[in-house]
């Protein structure tokens, strides 16, 4: 089972590098398309982040429902083929529309962060869940890692090399999955695909009514929300308070993901051994209070480059928030659980962009009342205080 589970972690870390790779050069590629300035810019970013995100949204149950029925194999190497489609694609758009297009190909075909949470709850134990879901983590973090570093050194080539670069490595990964993964669903958890259970709304309700999952759905939505933060306007932020080039802003993403990975890789295992599940999450979002109030006041970059390993300290709560509500839920409905976690995540995706950019947009446009690039670091603080607080209350039962 190694090679299929490093197969796996491989297609989670080009999902995760579909995010992090446009980042560093987002800026400058949208100036380039479209014209205008860089608050335009910001604006754009979010339109292009929010169509992303609002595919995951719409086809994250849907992959996650397919996964149940037809297996995790055929979606996972289906999706992977598309995607090295599309980011030929994007490496050849020359207008804001094709790129839209584009991103939004990508975020159907990114969904599939579901069916890889689906295949490690197949092959682990109840008290490995934590740990393998730290492993996709980790694998999301080394994506997020090399997609801001790719996107910033190969920008020395232009602002299309970056995405060369992912449609070759996407398909190495397919040809990879062709050879080494096996079929998970059996016979006896195998599940009918239904499209009006595989509708977002629908399966969440199936999920919900699951005893004691509600409340953990509204903390990892509201978590979410929060932490997508950094990838919304990180680019932009850094530019405006510090002055950093694409190759800085690539490399404090970079720093960021290594310090990610090593915390989910490494870290979750004996954090939930002596801390628990629940005591890991308090943790957790403890780190992230802290990094979200001095980060909105900051204004010296190097400070904001050392904080960043710290920051990442929090990477602890989204696999302990999968393994309480993975062990709460039927093992036929692994599939359709993850499928709602994809769709709460990329729901956050869809809100998070367009909120925090315009919350950035207008406290850093030089006529603003008050001048604060960092004011979304605080919107961010204060969902994550009232997801900790609903987080206090809930109790999820086993199954």
């Amino acid at each position: 089972m190694r090679l299929p589970f490093l197969f796996v972690l491989g297609t989670v870390m080009i999902d995760a590098m579909g995010i992090g790779l446009v980042l560093p050069i987002m800026p400058d590629l949208i100036v380039q398309v479209q014209g205008g300035t860089l608050a335009d810019a910001a604006i754009w970013g979010g339109v292009l982040s929010t169509a992303f995100a609002a595919m995951q949204f719409v086809f994250g149950p849907i992959l996650g429902n397919l996964s149940d029925a037809y297996g995790r194999r055929t979606v996972l190497l289906v999706s992977l083929f598309v995607m090295s489609l599309d980011y030929v694609v994007m490496a050849i758009a020359g207008s804001i529309w094709l790129l839209l297009a584009g991103r939004i190909v990508g975020g159907i075909t990114a969904a599939t962060h579901a069916t890889a949470a689906a295949f490690m709850a197949d092959v682990s134990k109840p008290h490995e869940k934590a740990a393998n879901f730290g492993l996709l983590g980790a694998a999301f973090g080394v994506g997020f890692v090399l997609g801001p570093v790719i996107g910033g050194l190969l920008s020395e080539y232009g602002t299309r090399a970056p995405f060369w670069a992912a449609a070759a490595l996407s398909a190495l990964t397919f040809l990879t999955g062709l050879l080494v993964m096996p079929e998970t669903v059996t016979d006896k958890t195998r599940r009918a695909f239904s499209l009006r259970r595989a509708n977002p709304v629908n399966s969440l309700r199936a999920i919900a009514s699951l005893p004691g999952i509600r409340p953990m759905l509204w903390v990892y939505f509201l978590y979410s929300v929060s932490i997508y933060v950094y990838p919304a306007i990180w680019a932009y932020f850094t530019t405006e308070r510090f002055g950093w080039s694409p190759q800085m802003i690539g490399l404090s993403l970079g720093v960021y993901g290594i310090a990610m990975a090593a915390v989910q890789g490494g870290l979750i295992r004996p954090a939930t051994r002596y801390l628990g599940e629940r005591g890991t999450i308090i943790y957790g979002m403890g780190f992230e209070f802290v990094s979200f109030l001095l980060l909105a006041f900051l204004t010296n970059g190097f400070i904001a480059l050392m904080l960043i390993p710290i920051t990442a300290a929090g990477a602890v709560v989204t696999p302990a928030l999968q393994a309480l509500t993975s062990r709460a839920t039927p093992d036929s409905q692994q599939g359709e659980l993850q499928g709602v976690l994809t769709s709460l995540h990329a729901l956050s995706m869809v809100i998070s962009p367009l909120v925090m950019t315009s919350v950035f947009a207008h406290f850093a446009k030089p006529d603003a009342p008050i001048y604060l690039p960092g004011a979304p670091f605080l919107l961010a603080l204060l969902l994550m205080v009232v997801g900790f607080s609903l987080f206090l209350r809930s109790r999820p039962v086993v199954a």
